[in-house]
């Protein structure tokens, strides 16, 4: 059992990932002394997960390190970048061996499949919250953004839509015609960053993001920044069968537009390349839906499978609204 601080680091956080050449000084010092390769920029992000807020207490150690590192992940993947270092702040109400191996090994587990070292941090005692900064590279003209997207550009998103959302609100006991199996548990629990997707769209899209608050919020992002609107097909929505059933039993629309965690790209891209990407996502191994239309007017529309446009404001998540 690590004793103090320093072997609980070097216990169970050193020399986790890729061993990489351009970390000239890695964990144990005050810095972390990194190499940027020349001609990239940097990307950076940062995400923090806190108790009974982004998980529930008991949530699997193992579960929760692939999470922490895989929501900001998926960060740079709506850069298009590719994953480099990651840092760790991690708080602890008291050192526990078997939180600390399992916790280790998912986040091992994740940075090793995208090449990605630790290379810094902290460790604290008190409330348990989870704090991961990771940086990737992208060359300048590939770097994607928020503000690119342009009038008649076709709006793409990879994935489904919803699983997370309804995930928490079975656990949560709001909704008990349907039970949790493994596949939709992951949703909420172990979301795939879109890495190799947003590699793809790194030369090919306008603008992306990755979809964490909710599609409507997050696509509203895109839309007030790049001064523009759009048009969205409810009935080109992804949705995995568990959603669809959601969404056919009840008429609610909520879990996939404004439900979060889902970590999915949102994106946009001229109408002339959306071929080339349909290749690159297949190669990637990745599900593609076009949803909708970038329009000129700034009014973000979302039509009805009937036809007409949705009833009500479709938000997203927000820290700090009362819900």
């Amino acid at each position: 059992m690590a004793s103090s601080e320093f072997e609980l680091i070097a216990t169970y956080f050193s020399g986790i990932g890729t061993a990489r050449k351009d970390v000239h000084l890695g964990i144990g010092d005050d810095c972390a002394l990194l190499q940027v390769p020349p001609g990239q920029l940097l990307a950076i992000s940062m995400d923090t997960l806190v108790e009974e807020v982004h998980f529930l207490a008991g949530t699997d150690p193992e579960l929760l390190g692939h999470k922490a590192l895989a929501v900001n992940l998926s960060d740079l993947a709506a850069t298009g970048a590719v994953p480099a270092w990651a840092t760790l702040a991690l708080t602890l109400p008291q050192s526990d061996p078997d939180w600390l191996a399992g916790f280790s090994r998912g986040f091992r587990r994740l940075a090793e499949r995208y090449g990605v070292q630790l290379v810094g941090g902290d460790t604290t005692r008190g409330p348990l919250s989870v704090t991961v900064q990771v940086h990737g590279f992208v060359e300048a003209d590939n770097a994607l953004r928020r503000d690119g997207a342009r009038p008649g550009d076709r709006i793409g998103v990879t994935g489904s839509l919803g699983g997370a959302a309804l995930v928490l609100k079975i656990r949560n006991k709001e909704y008990s015609a349907m039970r949790l199996n493994t596949d939709l548990s992951r949703r909420m629990d172990q979301p795939q960053p879109r890495v190799e997707a947003g590699l793809v769209l790194s030369t090919l899209a306008h603008a992306a993001i990755d979809i964490s608050d909710g599609l409507a919020a997050d696509l509203g992002h895109i839309c007030a920044q790049s001064g523009v609107g759009g048009r969205v097909a409810l009935a080109e929505l992804p949705l995995s069968d568990a959603v669809r059933g959601y969404v056919d039993a009840t008429g609610d629309w909520s879990l996939p537009l404004e439900g979060g965690d889902d970590y999915e790209l949102c994106f946009t891209a001229a109408p002339e390349r959306c071929e080339a990407i349909e290749v690159g996502m297949r190669q990637a191994g990745c599900r593609l839906s076009w949803i909708g239309v970038v329009e000129q007017s700034p009014e973000l529309r979302w039509i009805h499978p009937s036809g007409g446009a949705l009833v009500g404001s479709a938000g997203g998540y927000d820290h700090f609204q009362a819900r």
